[in-house]
């Protein structure tokens, strides 16, 4: 059993960063592979970034270049640092982990671009 908490939303204006936390409570946190996901009002939870257990990462094309997911495993810990924010970036971002057929969602937090 793992248990998520994110952490580090708010309001930002556009082209400011913000950093995501998220952290995990339970064991073998290092063996999980770890996504940021998002999802606007009306519109389906898509994948934002993924890091594997080795550290391999990948992104959705709307963010790539402005958006880093990292995680410190001492720390029970997975990041996504998101720099040049737009108001598409608008969403409540959710942290989830997977292992095999095992995945476990957190409660989400609100991110809002705006001026």
């Amino acid at each position: 059993q793992v248990q998520l908490v994110e952490s580090g939303g708010g309001l930002v204006q556009p082209g400011g960063s913000l950093r995501l936390s998220c952290a995990a409570s339970g064991s073998a946190f290092s063996s999980y592979a770890m996504g940021w996901y998002r999802q606007a009002p009306g519109k389906q939870r898509e994948l934002v970034a993924r890091i594997s257990s080795g550290g391999s990462t990948n992104y959705a094309d709307s963010v790539k270049g402005r958006f880093t997911i990292s995680r410190d495993n001492a720390k029970n810990t997975a990041y996504l640092q998101m720099n040049s924010l737009k108001p598409e970036d608008t969403a409540v971002y959710y942290c989830k982990a997977t292992r095999s057929a095992y995945y476990y969602w957190g409660q989400g937090t609100q991110v809002t671009v705006s001026s």
